[in-house]
């Protein structure tokens, strides 16, 4: 054996490496300062000034060039060539716990000159010596693997039994459940955030993705994905499809299917069936991120010659700029052909005062909407009775598919039954959720119906107030169909939305009373004329 003093070969300083597996044994833990008192104690035995030290904080698992402290520790070797350092760490586990990525460490390690101490295993470049490094190193590998088998058996266990186990969603915080381990709760004000977010998508106050994006952005509390206050689109997308957020967790990777959580939902699975449901779908009347707001219909009203959208723009005179719409569409009669925006907008402005409903329409359309409520809060039992029994027939059909399955032999057939078995979950739990909700809403007629009705009552207060959400929100609600707009003649005939159409019906007097009469003609040689009510 050769003395200590020859093995290291004099060198010029030391640089020490420390490792905990996780932030949480970094804080609350003495780990990384421990490793440093003792590399350090090392280092003054062997007559070595500390010059780093590189510290990580991240299991041993995996490739080192993804530990931001070795990768440091590496490039400030590249960048000290002049010198012959010495790396201590106080453990093999602490420098790798995998046989493949060891040897490979230790390689680029001796490339750059560098040598190695560990205060609990003496290193000798010797075949003996190296046998032992890589059973030590083999061991380590073994210990997290099984490690990593544990934590794995305990988190399916936990999903089997609808708890979530991964990184606590964006609403919720976790706390210590009663019976051992951890469980979610909802996390204010994040929570009513994210459900505003959801549901707005889910009724189309949120048109597109896009929308949804600017509001969480606009939301100081919402956490951001970069510095400059932004949220990545991808994130938008995983954001509206979390089932997590209607109380109910899967985990495909591990083949556990869609089940019930022990957590409260902050929407309903309804309302995120919509969602599914609008993210296969086009939106109509979106709001692009290049929609000035200073002209509130572009991109709504069409051009009458070409059914293209109008754009908009500021137009500079003498002493000021003048807003105007106008098509821009190429080869089009009207292309370039400018409209006033005084103008456009006055008009349209008359179209959305012709949708407010005389008052005692109005009375009448709240008067069949109480009705309708209390109709449907009568029929509870009657609904209550038919959710179960399609439970009942979903539960048999499962059944059915699953035991064709069995006997399936194709991997298309297999696959094909298997989304129908999903589509048939996903059937049973939203009738679930309205069998566990009496068959009807939670809330009052005000909660749900009052919003609208004041809305049918005059929309023109809502474009009146020049806001523009307020304003793209009337838009969306009040019309079916964009409208087309002639320079000469004006708007074309406008579609509005069902509930305006109804009431427009009643108006025009296209709903009469029958007479005494009756439908059939008389059966009387005499005419029959009835006085009208």
């Amino acid at each position: 054996m050769k003395p200590e003093q020859e093995i290291f070969k004099k060198p010029d300083a030391a640089l020490i490496y420390c490792r905990v597996s996780s932030k949480k044994q970094e804080d609350e833990g003495s780990g990384l300062d421990g490793q440093e008192h003792r590399c350090r104690e090392r280092a003054q035995q062997l007559g070595c000034e500390v010059e780093a030290i590189f510290p990580d904080t991240m299991t041993g698992e995996g490739d080192f060039m993804k530990r931001p402290g070795m990768v440091a520790l590496l490039a400030y070797l590249n960048a000290q060539t002049e010198k012959t350092y010495v790396v201590i760490f106080d453990d093999l586990k602490r420098f790798a716990r995998d046989v493949e990525f060891y040897r490979k460490l230790r390689r680029i390690l001796k490339q750059r000159g560098a040598l190695v101490d560990c205060l609990n295993f003496k290193i000798e470049d010797t075949p003996e010596g190296k046998f032992i490094e890589t059973i030590i190193a083999a061991q380590g590998e073994l210990e997290r693997e099984q490690n990593a088998r544990q934590v794995i058996q305990k988190m399916k266990a936990r999903v089997e039994q609808g708890f979530w186990v991964y990184r606590s969603p964006i609403g919720y915080e976790y706390i210590k459940a009663k019976g051992g381990g951890k469980e979610l709760i909802l996390h204010e004000p994040l929570a009513s955030i994210v459900k505003e977010a959801l549901e707005g998508y889910a009724c189309g106050r949120f048109q597109t993705q896009a929308e949804v994006k600017r509001f969480l952005e606009s939301q100081p509390e919402f956490p951001k994905d970069t510095p400059d206050g932004k949220i990545r689109p991808f994130t938008v997308t995983r954001f509206l499809n979390k089932v997590v957020y209607a109380g109910y967790i899967d985990a495909p990777k591990w083949n556990i299917s869609r089940r019930k959580g022990n957590h409260p939902a902050i929407i309903s699975f309804e309302t995120f069936q919509k969602i599914q449901s609008r993210l296969k779908t086009a939106a109509h009347a979106p709001i692009r991120k290049n929609i000035n707001q200073d002209f509130p219909l572009r991109g709504f009203v069409l051009c009458n010659d070409c059914q293209k959208p109008l754009t908009s723009c500021w137009s500079k005179g003498r002493n000021k700029k003048y807003p105007y719409y106008l098509c821009d569409t190429k080869g089009c009669v009207s292309h370039r052909k400018s409209i006033r925006r005084e103008v456009l907008e006055g008009e349209f402005g008359d179209i959305v005062k012709s949708l407010q409903p005389k008052r005692e329409l109005f009375a009448i359309a709240r008067a069949m909407f109480e009705n309708a409520w209390e109709q449907r809060k009568s029929q509870t039992k009657h609904l209550l009775s038919i959710l179960k029994q399609d439970i009942g027939a979903i539960e048999k059909q499962t059944e059915n598919l699953l035991e064709r399955i069995i006997d399936a032999t194709s991997p298309t057939v297999i696959n094909a039954y298997e989304a129908k078995i999903e589509a048939l979950q996903n059937q049973k739990a939203l009738m679930a959720e309205k069998l566990q909700n009496g068959g009807v809403p939670k809330g009052t007629f005000s909660d749900f119906i009052e919003p609208a009705l004041i809305f049918l009552a005059n929309p023109w207060n809502l474009w009146a107030s020049g806001e523009f959400t307020l304003q793209r929100i009337v838009l969306r609600l009040a019309f079916s169909e964009r409208i087309a707009y002639c320079r000469n003649k004006g708007y074309r005939t406008a579609k509005t939305a069902l509930p305006f159409k109804v009431l427009a019906g009643i108006s025009m007097g296209k709903c009469e009373m029958v007479e005494p009469g009756g439908i059939e003609p008389p059966t009387s040689c005499m005419p029959c004329k009835a006085p009208h009510y």
